[in-house]
């Protein structure tokens, strides 16, 4: 099976990273190919609204998302990795899917796999509610079908995270995944 990560944190090296290795690993062990991709320096910019795109393509913007649009449509999975900022996706990873106006139906026909992965420094019960509401609520409107969350709780620094059982959870998480 073909994952594709979508990368969403400004800090490459940060504890979402660590995350998103560690999922990628498990996945790659497991047979599968696998593609971390970081959006976040990519040259995508923000939906312009004009829906010109008819929500079918192309886009009326010529930037990185066509190459990456691509890649999107060429995969059998999309994993969204993200620190949680306010309670949310990060701003480069939303901007991202915010550009999938551009070809929704594809998407919607294509029955795509999905998981999420993020981290966050807190540690309070409620602090992933928005996030995974706003994820299940993607899922539902794309039609993809999802595969879990991993959801790094108190993963402030790369050194909590990787004195956290997340990275463990996640390798499991990319392992477990299957055809």
């Amino acid at each position: 099976m073909r994952i594709l990560m979508l990368k969403g944190s400004p800090n490459i090296h940060g504890s979402s990273a660590i995350l998103a290795e560690s999922f990628a690993d498990g996945a790659s062990e497991a047979g599968h190919d696998v593609r971390l991709v970081d959006v976040t320096h990519a040259n995508i910019h923000p939906c312009l609204g004009c829906i010109r795109c008819g929500y079918k393509g192309p886009c009326a913007q010529k930037d990185g998302m066509k190459k990456l649009k691509a890649d999107i449509l060429k995969s059998d999975m999309l994993v969204f990795v993200t620190p949680l900022y306010y309670y949310g996706f990060s701003s480069q990873l939303k901007i991202v899917i915010d550009r999938f106006c551009a070809f929704n139906s594809s998407l919607h026909a294509k029955h795509m796999r999905s998981a999420l992965i993020a981290a966050e420094w807190n540690s309070a019960d409620w602090t992933f509610d928005a996030l995974k509401a706003h994820y299940l609520t993607l899922v539902r409107y794309l039609n993809f079908r999802d595969e879990g969350m991993i959801l790094g709780a108190g993963c402030g620094t790369p050194s909590m995270t990787k004195a956290s059982g997340y990275p463990e959870a996640a390798r499991r998480f990319g392992l477990s995944v299957r055809d």
